[in-house]
């Protein structure tokens, strides 16, 4: 308790405060806008953080993270449209509801499940960090490297286009991080007698380049288009659930709310997942099945609720281990480590105003989440009659200025030109960036570990033997890998 009271302490600046505020409104209509999505707006924001001290960024990043989660339900529910891809399960029975004129109780059932849930999932954070960082810090440079190398093995659940695309994406990141001066020679490698490669990569271009740019090429190809929206209820009452609706939604929310942060935890988790694996479980304990993609309130309530608190629920191996869940929680973590913050158990010890102050800012987050979501539903749907025009020239100008603040250097320009054309060739060809991002952010703590680990037993691999948590690690990662295999397998022979 004493630490969250910290942590409302150093959320009460103004500046703080207006950040926590603008990351919620921020993610709302990333939410809302279709194909934008956290991951391109957190890049595209990582430049501009520079110029904020580390507690403000991350509170304003994970601000928008979170956001996202409510402003999609908007347009899944009046349009079904899925602002954000963890928001596509709301479509089927959201949009109906509101084409049976209860798009006003559909909104209201999916704010406060989501409020709910993002509540306990906080609440799940802010009691499980603590005990888990105690047991971190005993760990040695054999334990990081295996723990890295269990996080690295999370790309065979980010391989929505398959492992061996996912495996070169994840090389290619590998390839990426190890580029600059090597951790343990200290000689600079793979920098091609350029000099502004001698300090490596950094994540600003690379991330603003595959994600910021990229998405400007794909918004030049995809034609603009207009879609009905559904009327919004005028008055605050028209958001309330009938009494057979409410009641019909409680036990999904609470489901939702225990998978979802669950689902959080574990690799490739996160709201993706969480919303789908609900909507699954609901369905198949409805005792009247065939109204789901009807408009059944249970298709909303569960993986709304499931939505928020997976989102929650990543911040754990983030903040604690150091390890991103999924490609935005990657995003994340590379935004800690330019504000020279290493997650781990450590951030506990040296840096708890950073902790407390984004778990505090989730709490306040969410509250102004449910506070302005409803009343101004209006206001954000009209952010969809943005001219597309306006939205690309406004993407190319941050994404330009951003790179080039950073360190005044039209180099980094150029890496994020030459990114932005990688980006979009790669996903033109049905590689998913995340793989990439998370060995990208990983590989250079694995590499030195290992190393560390070596020299420390001159070379002798067998030391491994006597760490039964880095060989526990080392079994996980294994069987990360078998159990994505085998998945794969069973869709495989179930198409």
């Amino acid at each position: 308790m004493d630490g969250l009271l910290h942590g409302f302490a150093v959320l009460s600046t103004w500046q703080n405060l207006s950040l926590c505020l603008l990351g919620a409104v921020l993610g709302t209509v990333v939410g809302v806008l279709p194909g934008l999505g956290p991951a391109t707006t957190i890049a595209l924001l990582l430049p501009i953080t520079l110029k904020l001290d580390p507690t403000g960024a991350i509170i304003l990043l994970a601000g928008i993270y979170y956001g996202v989660a409510y402003g999609g339900t908007l347009t899944s529910v009046l349009m079904r449209i899925p602002g954000e891809a963890s928001s596509v399960v709301t479509c089927l029975d959201g949009y109906e509801m509101a084409r049976k004129g209860r798009a006003g109780a559909a909104l209201g059932i999916a704010a406060i499940g989501s409020f709910f849930a993002g509540t306990v999932g906080i609440l799940g954070v802010m009691l499980l960090s603590p005990p888990l960082a105690e047991l971190v810090i005993a760990f040695g440079p054999w334990e990081y490297a295996a723990l890295m190398l269990a996080g690295l093995s999370l790309i065979a659940f980010f391989a929505a286009s398959g492992l061996a695309k996912a495996a070169l994406m994840a090389l290619l990141g590998l390839l990426l991080g190890a580029v600059g001066i090597d951790p343990i020679a200290g000689t600079p490698r793979f920098t091609f007698g350029i000099p502004e490669l001698v300090d490596g990569i950094n994540i600003t271009p690379l991330a603003l380049g595959l994600f910021g740019l990229s998405e400007l090429l794909f918004l030049a190809l995809v034609p603009a288009g207009r879609s009905e929206i559904l009327r919004p209820p005028s008055s605050l009452l028209g958001f309330l659930p009938s009494r057979e609706e409410a009641r019909r939604s409680v036990a999904p929310v609470l489901r939702g709310t225990g998978l979802g942060f669950l689902v959080g935890l574990l690799p490739g988790g996160g709201a993706v997942l969480a919303s789908f694996l609900s909507y699954a479980v609901e369905k198949r304990l409805a005792r009247r099945p065939q109204e789901f993609g009807r408009g059944a309130v249970e298709g909303v309530a569960g993986p709304e609720a499931a939505n928020n608190a997976g989102t929650a629920g990543a911040f754990i191996p983030l903040l604690t281990l150091g390890i991103p869940a999924n490609a935005v929680t990657a995003l994340l973590l590379g935004a800690l480590l330019i504000h020279g913050v290493q997650p781990g158990p450590m951030i506990l010890e040296r840096q708890p105003e950073i902790y407390w102050g984004v778990i505090a800012s989730m709490y306040l987050g969410n509250v102004l989440l449910l506070v302005l979501n409803l009343p101004l539903v209006g206001l954000f749907v009209r952010a969809l009659e943005i001219p597309r025009r306006f939205m690309a020239a406004a993407i190319l100008s941050i994404c330009v200025i951003g790179v080039y603040s950073t360190n005044l250097a039209s180099f980094d320009v150029l890496l994020a030109v030459g990114f932005g054309l990688l980006g979009f060739v790669l996903r033109r060809g049905g590689f998913d960036l995340g793989p990439l991002v998370l060995a990208y952010v990983l590989g250079p703590t694995f590499e030195r570990s290992l190393r560390q680990g070596l020299l420390i037993s001159d070379g002798d691999l067998t030391a491994l033997l006597e760490r039964p948590i880095a060989l526990g690690f080392i079994a996980a990662a294994t069987l990360t890998l078998l159990a994505a295999m085998l998945l794969r397998n069973r869709a495989r022979v179930a198409d």
